[in-house]
């Protein structure tokens, strides 16, 4: 029956840690399993069995790992991958010191870091398939939507009022959802088949280890078609540059149009103004003409007045080639940091000439990854937004002023249950349906990390 010292048979205790990974916090877990299931299990409890499963989960990922970095994992892939495509991004979990006395102790802002790998189907084209900027960036109320998403916080040059929610096209209030088969006779963009997540607290030199080797257990390094995607973050690209240089690497175009935006609203005075400026480089941005919006930009920052300090700081040829910023693209702490601000920390110089720089500074970094027409032609993606999302979807678990997860232990392994769940392949019930039970519960001990 592979049960455990616990006396939980499999069923019941997949069915204990997916609520674990599921609900918002383990007393409501242990709540919903007792109307739903008639498990009566306390918070403690449902805290300790999810733990336990999220650190075998860890175990067995670091093995793959060290499989990989060994030349012993063999791929899984039974058919081969049309588009294999790999985002990564960061989120945010706070912690607190582990084995201290009760209450917090010691806490902090910690990025926790993840990757969905998603596998794709699409055609490739003689020419560019959507030359015209998309409608939902020509929609006033989305763009606007979109950059207090990504710069989480207001900003002076994004927060104009405007006179309605409607652009110059034409395009109404809200877009009408697009029906199940209307996506599927698109030519761009590809398809979404199958998606694997890996999430964890580690730094990027360990994570990026992590997502090579489910990437080669997805048999992603054999497929006919391979992108990366990611914002504007450095460390973003040291990953691709250690582990998956062969990539097609893709700078996340919602993020340059969130530099677009605030751009545009520091060298004009008037709404009206500024979202005309924001189209026009936004179109030569989608259409592959980022000299000509860089030049463009020059010419603001002559007429305005100079920026003093390290605002005014540019990007050397040398910063510019290698794709390094002094600080990632969200203006957070950088790698290594024990204290992530929360947006109401991070103090941007809002002056035009500063925004200008920034945005200057971005593109000029970003440049070798944005040539978006040419990955059209090969029917690649060109916005990360679906990492955006397996981000979003981790927080609803992890991420609040009030959840606080002991470092590093607690936090890695709730990662690993809820990316589990967030898995196609139904990871985290095969895992717990396999695993050998014992007769007696012994205490596990602490394994090392294998990485």
């Amino acid at each position: 029956m592979k049960l455990d010292g616990h006396e939980v048979s499999p069923s019941v205790l997949n069915k204990v840690v997916t609520a674990g990974g599921e609900c918002t916090s383990y007393d409501r877990a242990s709540k919903l399993l007792r109307v739903m299931s008639d498990v009566k299990l306390s918070a403690m409890q449902v805290s300790r069995l999810t733990g336990e499963i999220g650190e075998e989960l860890r175990v067995a990922r670091d093995l793959k790992a060290v499989q990989h970095r060994e030349g012993r994992l063999s791929s899984a892939a039974q058919t081969p991958v049309p588009i294999a495509c790999v985002q990564v991004d960061g989120g945010r979990i706070r912690t607190r010191q582990a084995d201290a006395a009760p209450g917090v102790h010691d806490p902090a802002w910690k990025e926790s870091k993840a990757a969905c790998l998603w596998r794709m189907d699409g055609k490739t084209f003689t020419e560019d398939p959507h030359p015209e900027l998309p409608k939902c960036f020509r929609s006033i109320k989305h763009v606007k939507r979109l950059v207090r998403e990504i710069k989480n916080a207001s900003s002076p040059h994004a927060d104009r009022p405007k006179a309605s929610d409607k652009d110059s096209s034409g395009l109404p209030k809200r877009l009408r959802k697009r029906s199940k088969e209307a996506l599927e006779k698109r030519l761009w963009p590809p398809q979404r088949k199958f998606r694997t997540v890996v999430a964890t607290l580690r730094d990027v030199h360990r994570f990026g280890p992590l997502v090579a080797a489910e990437a080669q257990h997805r048999g992603f390094y054999e497929a006919t078609r391979q992108v990366f995607l990611g914002d504007g973050d450095h460390k973003n690209w040291t990953i691709h540059k250690l582990h998956f240089p062969k990539f097609v690497a893709v700078t996340d175009f919602v993020h340059v149009t969130s530099y677009l935006y605030e751009a545009a609203g520091a060298v004009t005075n008037s709404f009206a103004a500024q979202w005309e400026q924001y189209i026009g480089w936004a179109t030569d941005c989608w259409q592959g003409r980022i000299e000509k919006v860089l030049e463009q930009m020059d010419d603001w920052t002559a007429r305005l007045e100079p920026v003093t300090g390290a605002a005014a700081a540019t990007p050397t040829d040398a910063s510019a080639s290698s794709g390094t910023l002094p600080h990632d693209e969200t203006g957070s702490a950088t790698e290594g940091s024990s204290h992530v601000p929360e947006a109401d920390e991070r103090k941007e110089d809002s002056r035009p000439c500063a925004v200008l720089a920034r945005c200057l500074t971005y593109l000029r970094n970003n440049q070798p990854r944005m040539n978006y027409p040419s990955y059209r032609t090969q029917g690649l993606p060109v916005n990360s937004c679906l990492i955006e999302s397996t981000i979003k979807q981790l927080n609803q678990r992890v991420k609040g002023s009030e959840k606080f997860w002991s470092r590093p232990d607690s936090a890695e392994a709730i990662l690993q249950v809820r990316a589990a769940l967030l898995c196609d392949d139904n990871r985290l019930s095969r895992h717990i349906f396999s695993r050998p039970g014992r007769q007696f519960r012994r205490r596990p001990k602490p394994v090392k990390c294998l990485i």
